[in-house]
Formats: C-alpha cells, structure tokens, sequence
C-alpha cells in the first residue's frame, strides 16, 4: 500500500520502519516540526513536509501517529474524503476523525514503542477497528502484513485495554524508578534486580498474576513489614507507596 504517515515522534518511528519493512511504500512525513520530518523521511526514504506545506493526496492509506491533544487540531488541510485514515491511540475514540475523511479506523499498538529501540518489533499486539466494512477490510488486509497478532477491539475495549496498560508498564515501571532511586542513594545495586524483575514477568505467561503473588504482605508477615516501614521512613514518597500497595494486597 501506499501510506502517508502524520508525525515524526516514537509511534510514527517504529511503525514507519514495520511498515517499510513489510514492503509498502511510504510516500511522505507530514509533521508539526520540518526537522523532526526531515530525519524520519531520510530513514525511511521518503519526501516530507511540516503542516504548511501540501499533503500528498495519492496514497491509499493515511496513519495519523500523533497525541491524542494534536488529534483533535487537525484541520481542513487534513480533509481527504474518501481516504482511509487511521490513528494509534488507545484512549482516543475513533471519531475523532468523522470530520477528515468518510473512511477511518484506529490501528493501536498495544506497546509501549521508542524509536531508540533500534531492533525491529515483530507481531505487536495491534488493535484495529473502523467505520465502514470497505475501511476495515482494508484495514485488517494492511494490519496483517504488519504482525500475526491482531485484535478487533472498539473505542470501548481499547479505552479499558488502554488503562490496563498503564497499570501494567508506566505504572511497573515508575516502581522500578523508585527502586532504582533508592538502591542508588542507599548504595547497592540496583541491576541485581534484573533476574528478578525479568523471571516475575516471564512467569505471566504460564499463570494468573494472582497466583504468582509473594512477599510479605500475601503472607501477612508484620514484623518484616515493619522493619521495610522504618527503613523506608527517610523517603517518605517511597514509604507512602509502600504502605499503600501492602494495605492493597493484604486486602485483595
């Protein structure tokens, strides 16, 4: 398919090298920022241009990859009547495009994607949903070529995904921040955590998190507890995350 792609940030990155690995032909970076087009339309071999300038009409497919605050700015220059387009955000409805196109759809990576990340992702769980069967025939054929691992899911279910996913990965990940906080001003080290935090995660994929649950708190062992609470007393952000996820799991 002939794509044009609507941002130049981490989305539009990582997709943009999937797509032009699987063969399409990506005509053109349309951006808010000309430099931050320029680098991506020269990694992808493609030409570019910021929001004033003319958006190639000739493409099959349009891939709006931008926050979901810059979505609901785009204007008429966007308007491409009976074009597919389609956007990548989870929490985002649909419709936010009625207005572009008669044509358009979600395509939502259900992963956390940064362009750094310089290994190709294969088979990212990608959610697709559109308004017309035409639009997401269509839709599902492209998504296709993209991974094996793609899921039909409304605004509703992507928007409930979507929290879900921030539980589980900013979340997850700001407790590692915290961890690695504290390992470094108490002086231990803190990559002595990767095995751990690695073989808890690689265990999700043969059993329930609720059957993989240790510690202190499921065993309700007060006295290590408390020993954790005055340890902690110094950092009072971390203390307070503590006592609220220990009171949580003692009470789940």
């Amino acid at each position: 398919m002939k794509i044009v792609i609507v941002g130049a940030g981490n989305v539009a990155t990582v997709l943009g090298r999937l797509i032009k690995n699987n063969g399409h032909d990506i005509l053109q970076i349309v951006s808010r920022t000309a430099n931050n087009a320029a680098i991506l339309a020269e990694e992808l071999n493609c030409a570019f241009t910021d929001n004033s300038g003319v958006i190639d009409k000739s493409a099959d497919l349009y891939l709006v990859a931008l926050t979901d605050t810059a979505m609901g700015q785009l204007d008429d220059r966007y308007h491409l009547g009976d074009k597919l387009v389609i956007h990548t955000a989870g929490s985002v409805s649909k419709k936010v495009l009625k207005n572009i196109t008669h044509h358009y759809g979600v395509l939502y990576p259900l992963q956390s994607l940064r362009k750094q990340n310089m290994e190709l992702q294969q088979n990212i769980p990608l959610l697709i949903d559109a308004n017309t069967e035409e639009g997401f025939t269509a839709l599902k054929n492209f998504a296709d070529t993209l991974s094996a691992n793609v899921t039909t899911a409304n605004d509703e279910q992507r928007l409930k995904l979507h929290i879900a996913a921030v539980l589980v990965s900013n979340f997850t990940n700001h407790l590692y921040a915290m961890a690695a906080d504290y390992c470094s001003k108490e002086e231990v080290d803190f990559k002595l955590l990767q095995p751990l935090i690695e073989e808890t995660a690689l265990r999700l994929r043969h059993y329930p998190p609720s059957e993989m649950r240790t510690g202190p708190a499921i065993r309700k062992d007060i006295e290590t507890l408390q020993k954790h609470l005055q340890r902690l007393a110094p950092y009072p952000a971390i203390y307070n995350m503590y006592l609220k996820i220990t009171d949580s799991i003692m009470n789940s």
